[in-house]
């Protein structure tokens, strides 16, 4: 059942780039989970505003390749923490993967099939 909208959706990704933006201060990273939790933030940023949905800018990258893109970096979240050894640091595991866990619902939840449905 596909019950986020693309506008919901939208507003779902600016919350993420907050998201991503203040989890290094907010929970005390280390240099290497706060760098890649700033690049995140900007990088999603940049999908989002290139995006054609009802909340994009540019409207250059199908909503489809948008939720493409998301289906990878859910995992990818996921993972991270394990592959580059935030084990001493739970805050940093936990932070990375809730949020591959949330970007994967989302990504379940979403009608990426019509980008101008509100």
């Amino acid at each position: 059942m596909k019950i986020i909208s693309a506008k919901f959706h939208g507003c779902l990704d600016y919350l993420v780039v907050l998201i991503f933006l203040c989890a290094p201060n907010l929970l005390h990273l280390s240099m290497v989970p706060a760098v890649i939790s700033y690049s995140l933030a900007g990088i999603h940023l940049l999908l989002t505003l290139l995006t054609d949905f009802p909340l994009g800018a540019l409207k250059v990258v199908p909503l489809k390749w948008h939720g493409i893109i998301e289906l990878i970096v859910g995992p990818v979240l996921v993972a991270l923490p394990f592959f580059l050894g935030f084990g001493s640091e739970p805050a940093a595991q936990y932070f990375y993967v809730v949020n591959g866990i949330v970007i994967l619902l989302v990504w379940s939840l979403t009608d990426y099939g019509n980008a101008k449905k509100v």
